[in-house]
Formats: structure tokens, sequence, C-alpha cells
């Protein structure tokens, strides 16, 4: 019986891989895979590489995947697949075995896997998360730590739930916060008793205490300024929508278990109400009073995430239980619209990437061909000047993640993290990297120059025509990667 589990959630498994693709060096993936990069070779990213290690500092997530490229031997981007794959099928398993304490139907169980595994890549509100990215980073693990550390504390197993928590704490200690406090609420539900609901939280006492109310400087508030999503007064209408509505179908869902008497799913819906508005009501606090921009970073809405994740497992489970059933075109009817969604969703955000970036299959944009020309053909420590604003041309991939070598500032995935360390001097030395890149489409050759003068610069990426007698060594149609000597 087991083996038929692990094999049907292989095969979703796979069938999320088609729906919501693959993309290895995209978005947030620009901060995670360079730290697991530099922990395998040092001597990448000599230049500029505190604005992706703050975060690495903060978690063994780096540390875990390259002890893992070096134990199984395989190429880096084989080893980020399998990890990436992985994630995802624990993710259902977790999943399959909440949903086996809420439902005794088997339709009913599968029904609420497969409604998660659909919607993997939904937006969660405004708080700029997917329920799982569509590459490998350590969020991407610690959903696992955490619905199995919720699993087992409605199964009444501490010790199994103390490690999977302790587990998250070092993956990703901000998103493990969420998910532990969730984890209490359900144990206090469940038990009754606050004494015996808090024995499955690990101590903090071995953690370090984030100053939330640090100083900030002008360089920190330009940073969180382009970060709107900290704050819940300028999420848009919809975004609102995204966060308040969970609470209504939750209520509904509740009540008609209660009716029902499942008893575990009402605990979990009831739970999920309280512990949302518990965050709204923290947010509110840190996010909308005028000045409060560094406690806005611990971006407590982010607490939806693992809420979107337990409404759709409960939602899919109710309608496989009185809706779906053993009737297979029913099950058709609603997976299938749905999966086809989420696939167009996911061509529109990367229209000129592959579906699934396979490991060592040739890339699909110039911009990912020069990136791949830059890692085999120049020096490990040759710095790079690009487009700030590159990310929105190249379909959000990052260079340092594929490219493999440094480079000065961005506007876009440089400032999220600088933004959550207003006690480092990380943010001057972005905002002056970032001022003096100003007006880069109108560069010519001095201002390449000065920057060269200034940091060391010795390479440019810019779209072609390129305006200076720089030798350029390769081009396509759409970029030229040129050395600045």
């Amino acid at each position: 019986m087991r083996h038929r589990l692990y094999l049907y959630l292989l095969f979703i498994t796979g069938g999320a891989l088609l729906v919501h693709g693959y993309h290895p060096g995209a978005e947030d993936a620009e901060i995670y895979i360079p730290a697991v990069k530099k922990l395998l070779n040092p001597h990448l990213y000599p230049f500029d590489s505190e604005f992706f290690l703050n975060h690495a500092h903060l978690t063994l997530f780096d540390e875990l995947i390259a002890a893992s490229v070096r134990v199984f031997h395989l190429p880096f981007d084989v080893d980020i697949l399998i990890w990436y794959l992985l994630s995802v099928f624990l993710t259902l398993l977790a999943c399959w075995r909440i949903s086996s304490e809420c439902f005794r139907e088997p339709e009913a169980r599968w029904a609420g896997v497969m409604t998660v595994a659909a919607l993997l890549t939904i937006p969660v509100a405004g708080t700029s998360l997917y329920i799982a990215d569509q590459y490998l980073t350590s969020r991407s693990l610690v959903t696992v730590a955490l619905l199995f550390a919720i699993s087992s504390a409605l199964k009444e197993r501490r010790i199994a739930c103390f490690l999977w928590s302790a587990a998250a704490l070092f993956l990703h200690p901000l998103m493990a916060v969420f998910g532990i406090s969730l984890t209490g609420v359900l144990w206090l539900k469940q038990r009754q008793s606050s004494v015996e609901s808090v024995s499955c939280v690990p101590s903090y006492g071995a953690f370090p205490i984030l100053n939330i109310f640090p100083a900030t400087t002008i360089a920190y508030q330009a940073a969180v300024d382009t970060r709107s999503y900290f704050f819940i007064s300028q999420w848009h209408w919809y975004e609102w929508v995204g966060a308040l509505a969970p609470l209504l179908l939750l209520w509904l869902v509740g009540r008609l278990c209660r009716r029902h008497s499942l008893e575990t799913a009402r605990v979990i819906s009831h739970g999920l109400i309280f512990y949302t508005i518990a965050y709204l009501i923290l947010s509110i606090f840190l996010t909308m009073p005028a000045g409060f921009q560094a406690p806005a970073r611990f971006q407590p809405m982010r607490s939806l995430h693992l809420l979107y994740i337990l409404m759709f497992l409960l939602v899919g489970g109710v309608l496989g239980k009185w809706i779906l059933r053993k009737r297979v075109w029913r099950w058709i009817a609603l997976f299938l619209p749905l999966c086809a969604a989420m696939f167009y969703a996911q061509r529109q955000l990367f229209p000129a990437s592959a579906h699934i970036e396979w490991p060592g299959a040739a890339p699909a944009n110039d911009w990912l061909r020069a990136f791949s020309w830059i890692r085999q053909n120049t020096p490990t420590d040759a710095f790079f000047a690009i487009d700030p604003d590159y990310m929105m041309e190249d379909d959000q991939h990052g260079f340092r993640a594929i490219a493999e070598r440094s480079r000065l500032a961005d506007a876009i995935k440089d400032s999220g993290a600088v933004a959550m360390f207003p006690e480092l001097p990380t943010a001057d030395h972005w905002l002056e990297q970032l001022t003096a890149q100003r007006g880069w489409k109108h560069f010519h050759e001095d201002d390449f120059r000065r920057l060269e003068r200034k940091y060391g610069v010795n390479w440019v990426v810019s779209p072609r025509p390129f305006p200076v007698s720089f030798g350029c060594p390769y081009e396509n149609q759409t970029v030229r990667v040129c050395r600045l000597d």
C-alpha cells in the first residue's frame, strides 16, 4: 500500500512539473544559488558577495545543498533539479498525511493533495510569494519541514514535531516562526491545554534575537521603498481579497466539518482563522505606522503562505468527499481547466524561456545565452556591469546564479536582500552603486570608464548596439559582452 502511495505521489509530482515548469536561475534563486556555488568554489564572486551572503548566514540551506553536491558527485544543475523535485514530492506527501487526519475517504484525501499540486504557483495574496516557487530555495525545504511538523502535531507526536520545527528554524528562520506558531495554535485547539501545547516548539534561546527597531539610513529606506508588499496599506484591493476571503471560506469549511463530525478538519479551519487574524493585527502594528520601515521587513502577512496550502488542502478534500467522489468525469472537469489555467499563467510569466529548463539544455533566450558564454569564457574574478533593471528583460533570471560572476548591484533582487538587514552597511553600498549606474541606457564610453576606475569593473553586458569601441568577444541579436581594455 505504501509503495502505491509513493508511486501516485511521484506521478502527481511529474504532473506538477509539467504544469508549473522549472526555472532554476530565476527570481529569488539569484540570492540562494550563488551562496551554494561560492561554498563549492570560494574563488567565485570576489566582489559584492554580501548581497547574497547576508541571507546565507541565517540558514543552513547552502551548506546542505553544497554537501549533497560533494557527496553524490552529480552535476550541480542535476543536483538542484533533484532537490527541487524532492521538495515538491515531500510537500505533497506531507499534505497527504495531513489530509489523512482530516478525511477517511481516499477520494477526499487525493482531491486535497491534487488541489494543492494544481495550484503550487498561485500567488499568495500580496506577499510576493507562491505556494511553491518554480526553482529551489530554502523556502522549498522549510515548507516541507513545517508541514511535517503540523502533521506530527495533529498525531500528537511531540518528538517528531520538535525535530521538524528545529529543522525549519535552521532552513529559514522567518518562515519557520510562522509555521511553529501555527503548529502551536493547532496543538492548543486539539489539546485544550496551553501547558502541553508548547512542548513541541523549540526554544529560541540558542538563536540570535533580531533588533526589531534598529536605526535606519536613507539608503535603507530607499531599498525598502522598492518593496511595497512589505506594507499592507499599499496592497491593492484584490490582494486584500486574497488575504480576507480565506477567512470566510475556512469558516464555511469549519461549519460543514462540524456538522459531519470531521473534528480534525474543523480544528485546522478554526486554528487557521485565529492564526490569520493574529498575524493581520501584528502586521497592522508593524507595517502601517509611518516610519516603521525596519519592522516591516519581518513581513508578518507571509504567514498566509501556510494558510493557503492548508486551505486548498481542506477545500479539495471537501470537494472530493461530497462532489467529486468516484466520478472520473468530475475529476477531469475540475482539474483539467485548473491545470490549463495555471500552465497558461506560467507561460505568460516566463514567455521567452523554456517551460522546463532542463540541466544541460541550450538556453532559450539571448540573455541566458550570453550568461552561459560568460560562465564558460571569462575568468572567475571578472567584475561585470549590467543594466540594473536587466531582470525585467531576461524573464527574471539572475546573472550571478547563471553566469557565476560578480556584478554591480542591481535594482531588483539586491534591494530585497538589503531591505532585510538595516543594521549592516550593505544598504549604503547598494545605493552608491545604483546611483553610479543611473541613466544606464544612455551610457557612453566615459561612463563605463568611470565605473572601471571607481569599482574595478572590467566587463560589460549591454544591449546592442553598444555605443563604445571596446572589444566585444561575444554578441547575439540582443546583447553584447564587452571587455573594458
